[in-house]
């Protein structure tokens, strides 16, 4: 599964906004707490991977959610070992390693962040779910890491939409890979 949150005009993220651009609601935070209770394998870059474990590591009076949950990192330029706690490194090529995964894994593996390591699963074809938190902001004088930049045409069959604290949009889609732009069929007078 890809699994991103965005501003509503596709950034992953925005100079000088907090998490979450500061519109984390209960209702969000709720489901957040919920859905990281399933037991998965996060795949992330070496970029999410440095980003995600700073974070972690800057409060250490805080727990750490993600401590505990099986991580593979796809770097060439990270060392091991990794100082996360159940971080595994590869630094062969991703798509090949998560092709593997999905065959032997008996956890859902989801991507956390890394829009380059999505765009290639992606890509690849090796993507059953994609999934999508807009918030109702739009950064786009601010915005930063524009997350569709290079992708793929992909159409989307929606299987689940949900409202958070009356503005937050989860959305979990079916990806397919499309040749081209989709035609309605009827020919233009």
């Amino acid at each position: 599964m890809i699994d991103f949150i965005t501003s509503l005009d596709g950034y992953g993220a925005a100079e000088g906004w907090p998490a979450f651009w500061g519109l984390e609601g209960p209702e969000y935070l709720a489901w957040l707490e919920e859905d990281s209770k399933i037991e998965r394998t996060l795949l992330m870059g070496a970029t999410t991977y440095r980003l995600m474990h700073g974070a972690a590591t800057s409060r250490p009076d805080a727990p750490d959610p993600l401590g505990a949950v099986p991580k593979i990192v796809f770097s060439k330029t990270l060392e091991e070992p990794l100082e996360w706690a159940n971080s595994r490194l590869v630094r062969g090529d991703a798509v090949e390693a998560v092709r593997t995964l999905k065959e032997e894994s008996d956890r859902p593996l989801s991507t956390l962040g890394s829009l380059s390591l999505c765009r290639s699963l992606l890509a690849a074809g090796l993507v059953d779910r994609y999934r999508v938190v807009v918030f109702p902001v739009v950064t786009g004088a601010t915005g930063r890491e524009p997350v569709y930049n290079g992708w793929p045409d992909v159409g989307l069959d929606l299987t689940e939409a949900r409202t958070f604290d009356g503005g937050t949009q989860l959305l979990d889609y079916v990806p397919r890979l499309l040749d081209g732009p989709i035609h309605s069929g009827a020919e233009a007078e």
